[in-house]
C-alpha cells in the first residue's frame, strides 16, 4: 500500500505574517479558508514539491516555532540559497558536516561550504520563519536507488 506524506502542520502565532512570509519563499498559495474567527487554513505548497505546509489558526496545538528539521530538497544548494537571499529571507552560509554524513541537531559538528565532493545528501542551509520554525535546504544532485 503506498503512503505519500502530502501535508505538514507548521504552528504559528501570526496567520497573516506567516503568510507573507511564505509567499516570499515563492510558495504557492493553494488555501485560504476561515471558518469562523478562530479558525483558518492556509496550504502553501514550495515549487516542484508534492508536499505542502498548512499554517493557520486552531489547526494544531504545537506550539509556534516548534516544528525544526523540515527539509526542502534542492538539485542546487548555492543558486538556492541565493534565490531566497534575493527574496529577502535570513539564510544561514552553505555548511556540510565534519564527518562528512546528514548534519546533527544544532551547529555542532559544522563545516562552512558544500560538501568538498558535491556528495548528494551531504551540503545544507538553514533558514527560519518569524516564528523559528527551522528549515533546511539539502542538496540532491542524484537520488539513492529505490528513490
Amino acid at each position: 500500500m503506498e503512503m505519500r506524506l502530502e501535508v505538514v502542520l507548521v504552528p504559528v502565532t501570526d496567520v497573516d505574517r506567516a503568510k507573507r512570509f511564505y509567499e516570499q519563499l515563492g510558495w504557492r498559495l493553494d488555501a485560504d479558508f476561515t471558518g469562523s474567527a478562530e479558525f483558518r487554513i492556509l496550504q502553501f505548497t514550495p515549487p516542484g514539491s508534492a508536499a505542502s505546509i498548512i499554517i493557520g489558526k486552531g489547526v494544531t496545538t504545537s506550539a509556534p516555532g516548534s516544528v525544526q528539521g523540515l527539509h526542502l530538497v534542492v538539485l542546487d544548494i548555492d543558486a538556492a540559497r541565493a534565490d531566497l537571499v534575493r527574496r529577502g529571507v535570513a539564510v544561514s552560509e552553505v555548511f556540510h558536516d565534519a564527518n562528512g554524513v546528514f548534519h546533527r541537531a544544532g551547529t555542532a559538528g559544522r563545516v562552512p561550504g558544500p560538501d568538498p565532493e558535491r556528495k548528494s545528501y551531504n551540503s545544507f542551509a538553514t533558514f527560519n520563519d518569524p516564528d523559528g520554525n527551522g528549515w533546511f535546504l539539502q542538496e540532491v544532485r542524484q537520488r539513492l536507488p529505490g528513490r
